[in-house]
């Protein structure tokens, strides 16, 4: 029977790898820690839906705002590569774990999925142990489309500068770019991923420099493939991939050859979802990840 908790967030500050500022919400009173670790371009406020449903079933979720993204802050020397994404993934986990005495578990999309990824695997590799007690990675595998990667980047590179003149006409740019999905009554939930600039224009929540700086996460994919493949080699913890059905950057190919690099792991598709699988069909998205968690006990 799942015990009724407080489901409204909290606001929490961590610290990253290099020093910088992590935000988090806190949903939920008690039970083991859950990490959520947002895609990029997105922030915290993703994963409300999501976070909600784990402190309904008894866990504590923390969903962060990544580095670059949201409140967190902008790292002053534009250290946006994946690996800085993976190792402020390590110091909370190492953090929650300190503070509860059990390793949390992960839970990432894209490029929270690939932090989860890289982090796990590089602690495990090294002989520094499990920092997850389990992973899911949402729509992300160690190779994935690159034209897909590439239409999602070009849609956050082209207003990343310019911004919109209103909340209105970055909806709009919103349902162009997602058209198969309903467009929402309020534009609220897209206010969270907006800030209004000193010139009054809306820009998006997250620094330029995580796209297009000299050190941005979209620098050297070939490099990047290696070191995922590698990593998922070494996991050992629990697994789940989530895929969505319709993605434009996980193909059927791609959880295949992830399923031989982590023979252990399991595997879900959500029928027609996209990329943002969890805002595509969060009731089944979340569905699946809380029948993981349930599978793990503790």
């Amino acid at each position: 029977m799942i015990r009724p908790t407080r489901t409204e967030s909290m606001t929490e500050t961590f610290t990253g790898a290099s020093g910088n500022a992590l935000v988090a919400d806190i949903y939920g009173e008690r039970g083991r820690p859950v990490l959520l670790l947002h895609g990029g371009g997105q922030t915290r406020h993703a994963w409300r839906r999501t976070a909600e449903a784990l402190a309904r079933a008894g866990t504590l979720a923390y969903a962060l705002d990544q580095r670059g993204h949201g409140d967190s802050d902008w790292v002053d020397d534009g250290s946006y590569g994946f690996a800085d994404f993976a190792a402020d993934a390590a110091a909370v986990a190492t953090a929650l774990k300190q503070r509860t005495g059990v390793r949390p578990i992960g839970i990432g999309a894209s490029l929270g999925g690939m932090a989860l990824l890289l982090a796990e695997g590089k602690s495990e590799r090294e002989g520094g142990g499990a920092l997850f007690a389990a992973i899911v990675l949402v729509d992300i595998t160690p190779r994935v489309d690159q034209g897909g990667v590439a239409k999602i980047q070009g849609f956050m590179r082209e207003r990343a500068t310019e911004g919109f003149a209103t909340i209105a006409e970055a909806a709009d740019a919103v349902a162009a770019y997602l058209p198969h999905r309903a467009r929402p009554r309020s534009h609220e939930g897209l206010r969270k991923n907006l800030r209004r600039s000193p010139d009054g224009r809306w820009r998006w929540h997250w620094d330029p420099r995580v796209l297009m700086g000299e050190r941005s996460f979209a620098q050297d994919h070939v490099r990047l493939e290696a070191s995922l493949v590698e990593a998922a080699k070494a996991v050992t913890v629990p697994t789940l991939l989530v895929r969505g059905g319709a993605s434009e950057l996980v193909h059927e190919a791609h959880v295949r050859e992830f399923l031989d690099l982590v023979p252990h792991a399991s595997f879900i598709d959500v029928a027609d979802a996209r990329h943002m699988v969890a805002g595509d069909d969060n009731d089944r998205f979340s569905a699946a990840v809380l029948d993981f968690v349930g599978t793990l006990g503790g």
